[in-house]
């Protein structure tokens, strides 16, 4: 019993780890004034009101020193440690997994905390300690609603995937002590998040019952138009697990409008997404291929998500995704690795799919009058950059 919990300590703990440390922004900074210190006031506030905003603000006080010295901006975090593409592909399923079990509105607060730590963040990629506080009380939060199994199965699929030399080549690089405080800290704010479980919602969707079916129905006809395309993509070539060539801070405000596009979505229509994700990958073959039924299932579900999105903000993503990969020419060389004919057939079927979605975005959303030329690129780039990447940008 005692080892069930030494192991089922660690493992929460390593999944707060994953979430806590897993980005670039979370170091702390010095005191801002104006909007940005009145906003940290209230984050810190609402963070006091439960037990796992306490334990979070507790957390990120003896955190400070330790964060502090971590090279936020370093490439060697966007690095995958270890193991190969299709190893980390069924990892990275099993966390999808535990996402999507969570409360889905505590996930977007979560979107939301960590938002608003990126959206003035300097050139150093600090955030302040009470934005550090709010993010990792969002995180407490969000593993507090799913279930312990779940966690635990993250923990287990991670853990072997990480070369032993990392942990001690990281410590290398900061103040031990601090970082033994910081961890012991971690320690007892997972405690904290296991002895405070939060009961799940059941979201209800806001796409509405045509929309969805329309959606799913241009679904089938793309996955079915398009899939001997994907058939000719070698998902296993070490290009996909590479970052785009440009500054950090770049990347992450390129993330932020992720992030608050995710916020927006349709909490049932992203579950849906999202499990569509952890099916295709448990089903995938020995070249990390989905089946068409299951291609065809995460279509439908991107395509609700985008659909439940506001224009401005699948504009947005465009614009800061678009300047991220235009420049090193990513975009011809990717195509450039693709048989023509099959490229264009998929391309053709994904602008009439394209035309569904856009009508249930503007049907579900009271829009009238038509996208413009920049608006209806927007919505394209978008659909194709969700699917993609997540299939491609994961491993």
């Amino acid at each position: 019993m005692k080892a069930a919990a030494r192991t089922t300590k660690a493992a929460l703990t390593a999944a707060l780890m994953v979430a806590l440390f897993g980005g670039r922004c979370f170091t702390p900074s010095v005191p801002r004034t104006g909007r940005g210190a009145r906003a940290s006031v209230t984050m810190r506030a609402g963070a006091k009101t439960d037990a796992i905003g306490k334990a979070a603000e507790e957390l990120s006080k003896a955190a400070y020193p330790f964060m502090t010295q971590v090279d936020w901006n370093s490439p060697e975090y966007w690095i995958p440690p270890g193991a190969d593409a299709m190893t980390w592909a069924k990892a990275i399923a099993t966390i999808i997994d535990h996402g999507s079990s969570m409360d889905m509105e505590l996930v977007k607060k979560g979107c939301w905390a960590h938002h608003d730590a990126i959206k003035d963040l300097p050139s150093t990629g600090i955030c302040s300690e009470a934005e550090l506080t709010a993010m990792n009380a969002a995180i407490g939060r969000m593993i507090a609603s799913a279930p312990q199994e779940k966690t635990m199965a993250v923990y287990d699929a991670v853990k072997p995937l990480i070369d032993p030399k990392v942990a001690p080549y990281l410590m290398s690089k900061v103040n031990e002590e601090d970082a033994k405080a910081a961890y012991a800290a971690l320690v007892k704010f997972t405690e904290v998040v296991k002895a405070n479980p939060i009961t799940p919602s059941s979201p209800a969707t806001t796409v509405s019952a045509g929309s969805a079916s329309s959606i799913g129905e241009a679904a089938g006809k793309l996955a079915g138009a398009s899939y001997p395309f994907m058939k000719g993509i070698d998902w296993l070539d070490g290009l996909w697990g590479q970052t785009v060539p440009t500054n950090p801070q770049k990347t992450l405000r390129a993330i932020d409008k992720m992030i608050v596009m995710g916020a927006q979505m349709d909490s049932a229509a992203l579950k849906e997404a999202g499990m569509a994700h952890v099916k295709a990958i448990q089903n995938m073959d020995d070249k990390a291929m989905m089946t068409e039924e299951d291609y065809k299932a995460i279509l439908a579900g991107i395509g609700k998500t985008v659909a439940s999105v506001p224009a401005a903000s699948v504009m947005d993503v465009y614009n800061s995704m678009g300047g991220l990969v235009t420049s090193p020419g990513i975009p011809q060389h990717v195509y450039g690795k693709q048989n023509p004919k099959d490229a264009l057939d998929a391309y053709m079927a994904f602008m009439e799919f394209k035309d569904t979605v856009r009508a249930a975005q503007q049907k579900d959303q009271g829009i009238t009058g038509m996208f413009n030329a920049e608006q209806n690129a927007a919505l394209i780039g978008i659909i194709v950059f969700i699917n993609v990447a997540g299939v491609l940008f994961m491993r």
